[in-house]
């Protein structure tokens, strides 16, 4: 079986791998506070041009969702997302479990919009009720969104000055990261990223972490204290070092574009292929997840020997379905999968 379900299948790049082995004997102080993740903090600061932001480490995405933004809101506060958001749809209630409410909008191929953020806003404030609905004070989006589309550096500025006029954070949720800064037609780096943002994370479990996540905050506010909050919403690994290592292997010599690369030079051809056999898609990206529409029939056959993940139905015979790629995926399993179509 050749799994093409996720991005997440195989353990961590052999340079990863490598590395952990030759520090595994060091004798560090523990949560982070070793030099190995001091190390890291400063290459991702250096990546991003934002010397003055802070750079913290947590174990998993989920814990990085509900630990920003619980540090961001207060308990009559409410954090906008897309109704296919991550924190919506794919975290049990993380981000609610805290007594949050997520405000999800309607989206399109995976985007808000600054105008729907604007209203929503606006609604609220000229309510003569508003004092008793939850009040919004977070914006999350995610790069790449979770149906693979990128939002452009002119969208992205779009959604800061909606957020400035409105008073609210703007957080980034940057699982894929990578695979979305190599994508064709992205015009978004870390830089932009820093500039445009109050807080995101850099993803290292989806490529080519083992585990692991970078969070950059640029705004006072949410820096202060953070730590309390990593540690209260069990982000904080008590071996912080091996959060340090991963990233900071990743990012010394470009690791973390190359395989994101990688990645996207295998999606292009894959989806290139569908193409080729006349398959039209849920969605149109360039990142790593491809969404075709395909005969169930031909899904079953599929079944047989290739793991993919179901999106939704599209009519009485037809189905949307994902395959991604990853920093791992071997050229021949594409290969295989191509012949197979």
């Amino acid at each position: 079986m050749i799994l093409f379900q996720s991005d997440y299948t195989e353990g961590a790049c052999p340079e990863i791998m490598n590395r952990l082995l030759e520090t595994n004997m060091e004798q560090t102080p523990g949560y982070s506070e070793d030099e190995h993740c001091m190390k890291a903090a400063k290459l991702i600061q250096e990546a991003c041009k934002a010397p003055e932001s802070k750079v913290h480490f947590l174990v998993g995405g989920t814990q990085t969702n509900m630990t920003v933004i619980g540090a961001a809101l207060r308990p009559y506060q409410g954090v906008i997302s897309a109704a296919t958001g991550h924190i919506h749809v794919h975290e049990t209630g993380a981000v609610e479990s805290l007594g949050y409410k997520v405000l999800a909008l309607p989206e399109k191929e995976g985007k808000l919009s600054s105008a729907q953020i604007d209203e929503v806003c606006t609604l609220h404030k000229n309510d003569d009720s508003f004092e008793h609905m939850v009040q919004p004070k977070m914006v999350y989006i995610s790069q790449p969104t979770e149906l693979g589309t990128l939002y452009t550096k002119q969208e992205l500025e779009e959604i800061r000055n909606v957020c400035d006029k409105h008073d609210l954070y703007l957080f980034v949720d940057g699982a894929r990261l990578g695979y979305g800064i190599a994508a064709k037609g992205n015009d978004v780096d870390l830089e932009n990223l820093a500039a445009l943002t109050d807080v995101f994370y850099i993803g290292g479990t989806k490529v080519g972490a083992l585990f692991g996540e970078a969070v950059v905050i640029r705004h006072p506010a949410l820096q202060k204290d953070f730590r309390y909050m990593i540690k209260q919403k069990g982000g904080m690994l008590a071996k912080g070092r091996l959060l340090g290592v991963q990233f900071e292997t990743l990012f010394e010599d470009g690791l973390y574009h190359r395989v994101s690369e990688h990645a996207i030079r295998l999606a292009d051809k894959l989806r290139d292929a569908f193409v080729e056999k006349g398959y039209s898609f849920l969605v149109e990206n360039t990142t790593n997840q491809i969404f075709p529409i395909m005969e169930d029939s031909k899904l079953e056959e599929l079944k047989e020997n290739f793991g993919f993940c179901y999106q939704q139905r599209m009519d009485e015979t037809h189905s949307a379905v994902r395959f991604c790629t990853s920093w791992a995926t071997k050229e021949e399993n594409v290969d295989a999968l191509i012949a197979a179509l």
